[in-house]
């Protein structure tokens, strides 16, 4: 097969699980497609990946910018490099403003003939190139949905599959990844844009404020002229505009937008993770972190008069201590942590059945 540059039309078939993100259950958008393909399929992915990053190494054809789906660069790298430009502005008494991107199913919306030809361009050339033409052409899918009362799966008629690439596959991520590419380098040329996989975020400061607005609708306009030229399409409602500043100084609104269709203006981000507050206080976070806590307790007090210890602290670490753990290098000295930690103390008491005096 790689020796041929032929992917095998029998795993080119995938069945399409939906995946709930948040929100409304019925509604639609509210799922990710998540293509469950064969695992004969995914070892010759993996072997095809391993010759692509081999090329895309040698040749540094990923862009320092883009932080996601690649070996030792983990979220936390992407937010640690996102604060330390916003801290750095406030640091030299610059305006910061960021530009929080949601782009619209991106990896359904992958054109084909502009991802080979960007292969192309990049130096993929004659067998490895027909191979990822045969991967990408003739893929055929169907999507199943179970049924609680039948206790069995519907499914629907395999239907082609014309674009996009797919999500849980092992070439997906990274075909996404050669897609955009040349994103950062068009916007690297005025601004700081910090990209993980298809989560975009702009960075931009000046210590002017004419300039400051004239900048964030030249990269707003570039961003979206690119993203047309490329097939792709932001979602206006989830993309926002969040001004960093002092507690002491006063926040700028701008209208940022693009043939009449404008974004919100905001005082916070969910960033991969993390709610972030236009002056890096975290007490969004911590908010909704708080709640998350809440609800673990609960489910550790109800599980208590059935479960053993053991159980319980598998329920803790999955449900809690998990939650509590993530981003807390960024929020974990903020003035309100204390409320955090005293949760937790009154989860692991809950585990060994202490009283609310027995210090832990």
């Amino acid at each position: 097969m790689l020796f041929w540059g032929v992917f095998l039309d029998r795993l080119k078939y995938a069945i399409i699980q939906p995946l709930h993100k948040n929100d409304d259950r019925c509604d639609v958008p509210k799922h990710r497609p998540v293509s469950l393909l064969t695992s004969f399929s995914k070892i010759f992915e993996t072997l095809i990946q391993r010759r692509i990053l081999k090329h895309l190494t040698k040749y540094n054809i990923l862009s320092n910018e883009q932080y996601g789906f690649r070996l030792g660069f983990r979220t936390d790298n992407t937010t640690y490099k996102l604060t330390t430009e916003i801290l750095n502005a406030m640091n030299h008494k610059l305006l910061a403003g960021g530009i929080f991107c949601d782009l619209e199913k991106a990896f359904d919306c992958v054109n084909h003939d502009i991802l080979l030809s960007k292969m192309k361009f990049y130096g993929i050339s004659d067998k490895d190139l027909t191979l990822y033409q045969s991967y990408l052409n003739n893929r055929y899918c169907r999507t199943a949905i179970y049924n609680v009362s039948e206790n069995s799966n519907k499914v629907s008629n395999w239907a082609k599959v014309r674009h996009g690439v797919p999500q849980g596959s092992v070439l997906g991520p990274l075909f996404f990844l050669l897609y955009i590419s040349d994103l950062s380098k068009i916007i690297n040329k005025t601004l700081a844009p910090i990209i993980f996989a298809d989560d975009t975020s702009i960075l931009f400061t000046n210590s002017n404020l004419i300039d400051f607005n004239k900048n964030s609708h030249i990269v707003f306009t570039t961003l979206n002229k690119w993203l047309r030229a490329n097939k792709l399409s932001l979602n206006f409602s989830k993309t926002n505009y969040v001004h960093f500043t002092t507690e002491r100084n006063m926040t700028v609104s701008l209208k940022i937008g693009f043939n009449n269709n404008f974004i919100t203006n905001s005082s916070n981000t969910k960033f991969l993770g993390v709610t972030m507050d236009n002056t890096l206080s975290w007490n969004n976070h911590i908010d909704l972190l708080v709640r998350k806590l809440s609800t673990a307790c609960y489910i550790n007090r109800n599980a208590k008069t059935y479960m053993s210890a053991a159980s319980l602290k598998m329920i803790y670490y999955a449900f809690f201590h998990l939650a509590m753990r993530y981003g807390i290098i960024f929020w974990g000295n903020s003035l309100h942590t204390s409320t955090i930690f005293r949760i937790q103390k009154k989860a692991i008491r809950l585990m060994e059945g202490c009283g609310n005096r027995v210090s832990c």
